[in-house]
C-alpha cells in the first residue's frame, strides 16, 4: 500500500479537497516529488510519462508553499499549450479550494490579452502560462515576477524550441534565487542542455516508473492495411465503438480535416482540433468532447495537449507517430485514472518493422489486431449507409406534388420490402459483394 497524502506531508486543506475529489492513494511521482518540493530547496527535475499524475506533484506542493498574505506572483507554472495550460488551471483551483485567499490566474496565448492584463492587477500568488503569452505580458510591464520564488517548466520536452528562444527573457525576471522544477516525459540531449544551463548543479532527478498508472492498463494492439482500405477498416473499427469516446491521431492538420469530413459524412458525432481554428473553437469543441456531445475527437498531437478526460477508451494512431515519445502522450489520453483502454495503430506493410523498435524503447508489447474481412468491411458500408439515410433531415424544399408522386411508386411495398429493394440498389450501386454465396451441392 503507497502512502497516503497526508503521510508526505500535504496540508489539511488540500486533503479535504483530495478527498472531495476521490483521490486517495499518491502516485510514484506525487510520491517521491511531494516530500522533497515541501522540504527541500533544490532545483527538482521529474521525469515521468504522461498520466502519472505529475500536476499533482508539483501542484500541492505549490499551493501549500505560496503565501497567500502576500498579493505577488510566487509561482510562474509555463505550458506548451492553452489546453493543457487550461487543465492545470482547473486541477489546481480544484486541489486549492479550501485555502483561503489563494488567487491562481492562466494566462495562456490564443485568448485577448486585456481581461488577462486585468486580472493580473488583482492579488496572483500563481501564474499558468504559454511561454510567448508570458513575454508578452512582461514587454507591456504587466506582470510583475520580482517575488517569484518558483519556476516550473511543465512538459518541458513539448516545448523545448519555445523555451530556447524565450527562457532567458523569462529568467531576466525572477529573482537570482528561485527554485526552478522542470518535468518532462523523456530526457533528450536537448532537455540536458536546458537542465545545465537554467538550474542548479546540485538539482535533484526524481524518476518514476517509467510504466505510467494509465499505461498498465493499455492494450497496445496494430493492424495492417492497404492504404485503399484504411478508411473502410477505420470506419468498421469506430463502429464497433458505438457509443465509446475516442481521440483518433493524425500528422497534420490536413489530414485531420479530411478525416473529420469523412467521419461527418457517414455521421459519426465527431470534432477536428488543429493549430489553425480559431481558439473560440477549439475550445468550443473540447467542451463538447468532454461533456460527452461528441464521442470521437480527431487530433493533431500538439492541439491533443492537455485533454485529461477518463472516460476516453480507446485512442487511434491514423498515421505512425515520428518518435517514441509523441507515442507515449498520444497513448496516455486513455485509460485514465486507473481504467481501461486500446491503443490501436494503423499500419501499411511496410512501418510493421518498426514495431520491435517501440516495444524495445517503451517497455510494451504489441498484439495484432485482426482485420476484419472484404465482406465485414462491406457489410459495415451498408450499415453506414443506412445511417446516413436515417438521420438524414428531411427536405421541406421539395415540392408536396413530386412527394405525393414518389409516395405513389413505393405506396403498395411494405417496409420490408422497400428495405430489401434499398439494399438491392445499394449493392447494384456500389458494385459491392455483400450477399451470402450458396452452398453447391454435389450430384452423388
Amino acid at each position: 500500500m503507497s502512502k497516503q497524502f497526508s503521510a508526505l506531508g500535504v496540508s489539511a486543506p488540500i486533503l479535504k479537497a483530495l478527498s472531495e475529489l476521490n483521490i486517495v492513494e499518491p502516485t510514484e511521482i506525487q510520491q517521491k516529488t511531494i516530500p522533497l518540493l515541501l522540504a527541500e530547496s533544490h532545483d527538482v527535475v521529474g521525469l515521468a510519462k504522461t498520466g502519472t499524475g505529475k500536476t499533482a506533484a508539483f501542484g500541492l506542493p505549490l499551493l501549500q508553499l505560496v503565501n497567500t498574505d502576500i498579493a505577488t506572483v510566487q509561482a510562474v507554472i509555463l505550458v506548451p499549450t492553452r489546453e493543457l495550460g487550461q487543465q492545470i488551471f482547473r486541477n489546481l483551483e480544484d486541489f486549492g479550494k479550501h485555502i483561503p485567499n489563494i488567487a491562481i490566474a492562466s494566462t495562456c496565448g490564443g485568448i485577448p490579452i486585456k481581461p488577462q492584463i486585468e486580472r493580473l492587477t488583482q492579488p496572483t500568488q500563481i501564474v499558468v502560462a504559454t511561454p510567448g503569452r508570458l513575454i508578452d505580458l512582461i514587454q507591456r510591464k504587466a506582470i510583475d515576477l520580482k517575488e517569484t520564488q518558483y519556476l516550473v517548466l511543465d512538459e518541458a520536452d513539448e516545448m523545448v524550441s519555445i523555451l530556447k528562444e524565450s527562457l532567458d527573457e523569462i529568467v531576466a525576471e525572477l529573482p537570482k534565487k528561485h527554485r526552478t522544477l522542470l518535468f518532462s516525459a523523456t530526457l533528450p540531449g536537448t532537455i540536458k542542455q536546458l537542465i545545465q544551463n537554467y538550474l542548479n548543479k546540485n538539482v535533484v532527478q526524481v524518476s518514476a516508473n517509467m510504466e505510467t498508472v494509465g499505461n498498465q492498463g493499455i492494450d497496445h494492439e496494430y493492424i495492417v492495411v492497404d492504404p485503399i482500405e484504411k478508411l473502410d477498416v477505420l470506419m468498421h473499427f469506430l463502429n464497433s465503438k458505438d457509443g465509446e469516446r475516442g481521440i483518433i491521431f493524425c500528422k497534420t492538420k490536413a489530414a485531420v480535416n479530411k478525416l473529420a469530413k469523412n467521419l461527418a459524412i457517414n455521421r459519426f458525432s465527431s470534432g477536428a482540433l488543429h493549430g489553425s481554428l480559431s481558439q473560440g473553437i477549439r475550445d468550443r469543441i473540447m467542451e463538447q468532447f468532454r461533456e460527452g456531445h461528441i464521442n470521437i475527437l480527431v487530433a493533431t498531437d500538439l492541439a491533443a495537449r492537455g485533454i485529461d478526460v477518463k472516460e476516453i477508451s480507446y485512442v487511434v494512431n491514423y498515421h505512425l507517430p515520428d518518435t517514441y515519445e509523441t507515442y507515449v502522450h498520444r497513448s496516455g489520453r486513455t485509460a485514465r485514472a486507473g481504467a481501461k483502454g486500446l491503443s490501436l495503430t494503423v499500419l501499411q506493410e511496410e512501418e510493421v518493422i518498426e514495431i520491435p523498435e517501440f516495444e524495445k524503447e517503451l517497455g510494451i508489447k504489441f498484439t495484432k489486431f485482426q482485420k476484419p474481412s472484404v465482406i465485414s468491411l462491406e457489410e459495415n458500408n451498408t450499415l453506414l449507409w443506412a445511417k446516413q439515410i436515417f438521420k438524414t433531415k428531411p427536405n421541406h424544399d421539395i415540392s408536396a406534388d413530386l412527394k405525393t408522386k414518389v409516395k405513389t411508386v413505393f405506396h403498395h411495398l411494405t417496409k420490408d420490402e422497400l428495405i430489401e429493394k434499398l439494399m438491392a440498389n445499394y449493392v447494384l450501386q456500389n458494385k459491392v459483394e455483400i450477399t451470402e454465396k450458396p452452398v453447391k451441392k454435389f450430384k452423388k
